[in-house]
């Protein structure tokens, strides 16, 4: 009899329209591969030499105030700028391009050179998430912009390249992939139901409470049932809305609430500043549409496997056909439920 915690298979990311091949059976290899050096964790509350300190001089030379709170400023090196021109090219419909424009920042959590989301006061998390409503409705009024990218990476496993505690805001002048994927599946939901995809599957995971993390009476964080990383892990509103603009100050709270106890658990798991790649999904802005079917979401990517020195690898059949775990959701859900939410340094 087949049983999805010992036997191959595949499921849909409903999110997407994508399939993940879950191979439950290969955690019982050996492991010869590569280990990872795991970085010490010992970052004084200052460093002059930091880029993102208050009142350091930054790389490109300009000087950062003397912050107290969260703080944000157009990065020194932005992917996308809002100056670039119009134009692209094709070539027998062979060879296409087109111009992008946008505008990059990055946020500061806290002047606090050695904290993280993990181990900040909620109520410091409160002002991250406000510079964010801030932020994200200055960029929406730029009748240019049409999607509005918040994310954070966190480790230098994930390309982080400034340990100061930190995020990104990138604004697009058009839909990027995942989003464009994300919104056409909402859409064809939303139009067969009349209500939001992840409003029925919120209520279909809180019924059967198999893949909760965590939970309170805004928000839950679970791990997809389609989750591709090992740890992955998603925090869903329990209202439905389009953005975090129309979050109440109550949700503000339960949100800044369960990003501490989410982040504690990752830390938790293996005793370490544990690294993610983790970002808000939400609507595009700026197309002439309301985005009824679009329902907020966050996304955490953690690429650790069996430890803090083992990495899962996204190569060969991952990168030529689709991708792949092994570690079943389930298990992985029930593995972060069970650890505490008080953080390994205050043990």
């Amino acid at each position: 009899m087949f049983d999805s915690k010992e036997h191959s298979h595949t499921r849909l990311n409903i999110l997407t329209g994508d399939w993940i091949l879950v191979s439950p059976h290969r955690m019982k290899r050996p492991w010869q591969g590569k280990v990872e050096t795991v970085p010490a964790d010992n970052r004084p509350s200052y460093d002059p030499t930091c880029y993102l300190c208050p009142g350091n001089k930054r790389s490109d030379g300009s000087m950062n105030p003397a912050y107290a709170d969260a703080y944000v400023f157009t990065n020194d090196f932005s992917a996308l700028l809002p100056e670039t021109p119009d134009g692209g090219e094709n070539d027998q419909g062979l060879l296409i391009s087109k111009s992008e424009t946008g505008i990059c920042k990055v946020i500061c959590f806290s002047p606090d050179h050695s904290l993280t989301l993990p181990v900040m006061q909620e109520e410091a998390i409160v002002k991250v998430i406000h510079l964010w409503k801030k932020e994200f409705k200055e960029l929406s009024e730029n009748k240019h912009i049409r999607y509005i990218q918040i994310f954070e990476n966190k480790g230098e496993i994930m390309g982080c390249s400034n340990p100061h505690p930190h995020g990104q805001i990138w604004a697009s002048s058009s839909l990027p992939l995942e989003l464009t994927k994300e919104t056409t599946q909402q859409k064809k939901y939303f139009a067969q139901h009349g209500k939001s995809l992840l409003s029925a599957y919120l209520d279909l995971e809180l019924e059967k409470k198999e893949r909760i993390v965590v939970e309170n009476e805004h928000f839950v964080a679970l791990v997809p049932y389609w989750a591709v990383w090992p740890y992955e892990t998603m925090i869903i509103s329990k209202r439905q809305v389009q953005t975090i603009l129309q979050f109440t100050p109550e949700e503000e709270k339960a949100f800044a609430s369960i990003l501490k106890q989410l982040t504690t658990k990752y830390d938790n798991l293996f005793n370490i500043s544990f690294p993610y790649s983790g970002g808000m999904h939400q609507a595009p802005v700026n197309d002439g549409e309301d985005h009824a079917e679009w329902h907020w979401h966050m996304h955490f990517y953690p690429p650790l496997l069996r430890s803090a020195t083992v990495k899962k690898f996204m190569v060969g059949y991952e990168m030529l056909a689709n991708p792949q775990r092994d570690i079943t959701p389930e298990a992985a859900a029930a593995t972060l439920q069970q650890l505490p939410n008080v953080h390994y340094t205050l043990k």
